[in-house]
């Protein structure tokens, strides 16, 4: 499966070195760090999936790159992120990987999920800014996506407070205000093509 095709979940391209181990194994000499990490724990090795079918339907990801970002995120150091640890232990980071992966296809996967966050930023930005939607399907969109990432995040092992969700969800509506407002202020402004540098009035077809 190459990062681009979303439409073909399958279990993620093994590293090519040989000797993978299994999601049950035990190793007395992992790392403190490896033995120790304690996200993914609420999905198990028979619901990679399910957990594909889940980020297919709602996100642009795909189970293996949620999980990688995870990683990446976590293992990353003053001097970047460790993707050799990542991708000789990743069976036992995440339970529900079930091979060894090279750094380079560490680095492949993470590469992918940044790309996609930047597309779908861009697209629900544009899509915030065009005056397609009403501020009602708006507040919709958004709280729906909020309710993925939150769900997202529990499963990652956050514990997130009531007040917390609250505090977010708050942050997040005052910034889709802001977005609604300044959008409409840019619709009657010129603007400059991002291609070309050619300004166009508003009136410009």
């Amino acid at each position: 499966m190459t990062d681009g095709q979303a439409g073909e979940m399958t279990e993620a391209t093994p590293a090519d070195e040989p000797g993978g181990e299994g999601p049950g194994s035990v190793d007395a000499d992992l790392p403190p760090d490896v033995r120790k990490y304690d996200r993914f724990k609420k999905i198990d090795g028979g619901t990679y999936d399910r957990a594909n079918e889940f980020l297919r339907e709602r996100t642009y990801i795909t189970a293996r790159e949620w999980a990688i970002a995870r990683l990446c995120a976590d293992f990353r150091t003053e001097t970047g992120v460790e993707m050799t640890k990542i991708g000789k232990n990743l069976p036992e980071l995440v339970p529900f990987m079930t091979d060894t992966y090279t750094p380079q296809a560490v680095n492949q996967a993470r590469a992918s999920f940044e790309d996609k966050v930047h597309t779908a930023g861009a697209t629900f930005l544009y899509g915030a800014m065009c005056d397609f939607f009403t501020a009602e399907e708006l507040d919709d969109v958004m709280y729906e996506a909020t309710e993925v990432a939150k769900f997202l995040l529990e499963v990652e092992g956050v514990e997130l407070s009531v007040e917390e969700e609250l505090e977010a969800e708050d942050r997040i509506s005052e910034v889709m205000r802001d977005v609604r407002e300044h959008s409409a202020a840019l619709r009657h402004d010129e603007v400059e093509c991002p291609e070309c540098g050619h300004r166009h009035e508003a009136t410009d077809g």
